[in-house]
């Protein structure tokens, strides 16, 4: 287990690894849902010109495409040793932007899906400046 020792000894686990596993969980549970509308339609490959599996198949592959940078940011500002604050608002604005995304894309709520977006893509400025921030501050 890679954890990170604090100045008191107190050895605390990684906050990035919190967010991994829910996101992991997300991405499952997207996964899930393709696959029981694929059985529901009969679709073996593609979307079968069916919407709602086309919304199925985006959402999920949306998620895969925004989640790992974001990740990879997060743990980087964590190793850079950003304050547990600074990376629980990253990992709090990603999820709650991913979730957002997905239920506006899989009900068709445009604004729900905008607003998850923006979340999204505010936060990979925000862990990316953060993160040149925390190496030009050393």
């Amino acid at each position: 287990m890679v954890s990170i020792t604090s100045p008191l000894n107190y050895v605390s686990p990684m906050i990035t690894s919190i967010y991994a596993a829910l996101l992991s969980l997300l991405i499952v549970w997207l996964s899930l849902n393709v696959i029981m509308i694929r059985q529901a339609g009969q679709v073996i490959l593609g979307d079968g010109d069916n919407p709602k599996l086309q919304a199925a198949i985006r959402t999920q592959g949306n998620a895969t495409e925004y989640i790992p940078i974001s990740l990879i940011l997060l743990l980087l500002l964590e190793l850079s040793k950003g304050h547990w604050s600074l990376l629980h608002i990253g990992g709090v604005v990603l999820l709650t932007g991913r979730l957002i995304h997905a239920r506006g894309l899989l009900t068709g709520n445009i604004q729900l899906r905008v607003l998850g977006m923006q979340l999204t893509l505010f936060n990979i400025i925000y862990l990316a400046i953060a993160n040149l921030v925390y190496q030009f501050i050393k």
